[in-house]
């Protein structure tokens, strides 16, 4: 059952209309909802694919999702880590937010542990806490 989205040339506005069947779609006549004018003209809409926790989780163990990525440069780490956050589909909290804004400004991971002293929960995650991204 599609839904496409379409823009009236009378109202200008951005209209989704649902077809019950693809058949329909290609032979019948949008109408527009709000102006019930026909006029319209279809639009290429965005396509979302949904994913499995497993398909994410493999994203996540490829070793190519490592390429560009620089220990060096806190800039590349902020955008490895915003991608990972992202894969992960959990709210990892403020905290970890404030960690990446603060990598993108170019914050180095040593400054940032020294900022934010119990960013670990007061414990410093493996010998030398962030440092060791």
């Amino acid at each position: 059952m599609p839904i496409y989205e379409y823009r009236c040339n009378k109202c200008h506005r951005r209209v989704s209309i649902f077809w019950r069947k693809f058949s329909d779609a290609e032979t019948g006549i949008p109408q527009c909802p709000h102006c019930q004018g026909r006029d319209l003209v279809r639009l290429v809409s965005r396509v979302r694919v949904m994913r499995s926790e497993e398909s994410r989780l493999d994203d996540l163990a490829d070793p190519s999702s490592l390429s560009g990525l620089d220990e060096n440069d806190p800039k590349s780490i902020a955008r490895w880590m915003r991608k990972m956050g992202q894969e992960t589909g959990e709210d990892l909290g403020p905290e970890f937010g404030e960690v990446v804004d603060r990598l993108e400004s170019g914050q180095s991971p040593e400054d940032i542990e020294s900022a934010m002293p119990d960013l670990a929960g007061g414990e410093v995650a493996g010998a030398d806490g962030l440092s060791d991204l």
